[in-house]
C-alpha cells in the first residue's frame, strides 16, 4: 500500500511519504479535508503558520478516529521570524491553535522573507538570523514540543550556514520540485548529508494540468496527469505533498500503481527542453 510507505529520519522518526498539503485551504474547511484523507489512508499532514490553518488540521486530527501518535503533522516557522525569541514564541503559539501536544516535523518556511524570496535586489539570506531560528526548533525539539526539525526552500549555502553551528542537523528539506523544475544538483546533495527531500506543489502548481506534453504522457500510461507528476517525484525517492481538499482527487493522487519507465523519467526530467510542439512518443511502460 502506498501509504505504507516511509523513509526513516536521521533520528529514527518514520516519515510516511505521501503527505496531504493544505497550502490555500481555509481553516473552516480544511477540518474535512483533514479527516477525509485521514479515511482515504494518509498518514502526514503538511501546514503552516502562514496557511492560517492549523487550528482547522488539529481539530481534523482529533476528529480523524486515528490515535494522534499514528498521524504524523508538520508546520513550518512563518519566513518572516528572523529571531530566536520570534521563532520560539511561534512554535508555543502554532501548538496552542492546533490544540497539538507536539508537531511531528517543525521547520523554517524560507530563508528570506517571502518578500525577498528570489528576488535578484535581495541577495542578503539571513545567515545569523536562520541560525537563530534554528536554535530555536533545536531547544523546542529537546523539550519534547516536536519530534524532529527541517528547513524549506533552503539552497545548499542556507544548509551549509546551520551546518556551521548546529547540535540537530536538519532533517529534511521541504523545496518546489515537480516535472517542471527538478533542481537534481540539491537533490544530490542533500541526498549526501543524509537529508530527506520533501517536493511540494509537484502538480507545478495546477500548471500541469493543461500542458500536452505531460497530457500525452499521462494518456501513455493510462493516468491522469497529478497522477504521472506524483509518481515521478515519487520514483525521485522524494516524501511527496500533493495539496488538494476534494476526496476523490485524494484518492486518485494516492493511486500509484504504475511505474513510468527509466526512458520515460529521462525524458520528464528533461522536460524543460521540450517544447509543446516537440511532444516526444512515450512508452507508457
Amino acid at each position: 500500500m502506498i501509504f505504507d510507505e516511509s523513509f526513516t529520519l536521521s533520528n529514527g522518526i518514520t516519515i510516511p511519504r505521501l503527505a496531504l498539503g493544505t497550502w490555500l485551504i481555509e481553516d473552516g474547511i480544511v477540518s474535512d479535508a483533514v479527516q477525509n484523507a485521514v479515511k482515504i489512508g494518509y498518514r502526514h499532514i503538511d501546514t503552516a503558520q502562514a496557511y492560517e490553518n492549523e487550528r482547522g488540521v488539529g481539530e481534523g486530527i482529533r476528529k480523524s478516529g486515528i490515535p494522534r501518535e499514528q498521524i504524523f503533522v508538520t508546520s513550518k516557522v512563518a519566513a518572516e521570524l528572523k529571531s530566536y525569541e520570534a521563532a520560539a514564541a511561534s512554535i508555543d503559539k502554532s501548538l496552542m491553535t492546533s490544540g497539538l501536544d507536539y508537531f511531528d516535523l517543525m521547520i523554517i518556511h524560507c530563508p528570506q522573507p517571502w518578500s525577498e524570496y528570489h528576488r535578484a535586489d535581495c541577495p542578503y539570506r539571513y545567515p545569523e538570523e536562520n541560525r537563530q531560528v534554528w536554535k530555536a526548533l533545536e531547544e523546542a525539539c529537546q523539550a519534547g514540543k516536536i519530534k524532529a526539525i527541517g528547513v524549506s526552500n533552503f539552497l545548499e549555502c542556507d544548509i551549509e550556514n546551520i551546518l556551521t553551528d548546529c547540535k540537530i542537523k536538519p532533517m529534511v528539506n521541504q523545496i518546489l520540485i515537480n516535472i517542471t523544475n527538478t533542481p537534481a544538483e540539491l537533490i544530490s546533495y542533500c541526498q549526501k548529508q543524509n537529508i530527506i527531500t520533501e517536493a511540494y506543489s509537484p502538480i507545478a502548481h495546477g500548471a500541469a494540468l493543461n500542458n500536452p506534453v505531460l497530457a500525452a504522457a499521462a494518456e501513455a500510461y493510462g493516468v491522469s496527469i497529478p497522477q504521472l507528476c506524483i509518481r515521478y517525484a515519487w520514483q525521485l525517492d522524494l516524501v511527496v505533498l500533493p495539496k488538494t481538499a476534494n476526496p476523490e482527487h485524494m484518492k486518485n493522487n494516492a493511486d500509484l500503481n504504475f511505474v513510468i519507465s527509466d526512458s520515460d523519467m529521462q525524458i520528464l526530467k528533461n522536460f524543460d527542453k521540450i517544447s509543446p510542439g516537440q511532444i516526444p512518443a512515450f512508452s507508457g511502460n
